[in-house]
């Protein structure tokens, strides 16, 4: 593997967890699990996942453009 395609790899890697992380983070309306019941909590975790779910297939779309 040649070094573009080693850096692509790793900048892909760490865009993937950013996003993932900030749509947690949305997603909880920046609170601490801890600190929400658990129901809401659950809710927030469903709609993390949704996100994640739609951000995948969104990519996938964009490949076959």
């Amino acid at each position: 593997m040649n070094v573009n395609g080693l850096v692509n790899m790793i900048m892909r890697q760490v865009m993937r967890r950013g996003i993932n992380a900030g749509m947690d983070y949305a997603s909880r309306r920046g609170k601490q699990p801890d600190e929400m019941d658990q129901q809401q909590a659950q809710s927030a975790k469903q709609t993390a996942k949704r996100a994640k779910q739609m951000a995948k297939m969104a990519r996938r779309m964009g490949k076959f453009r």
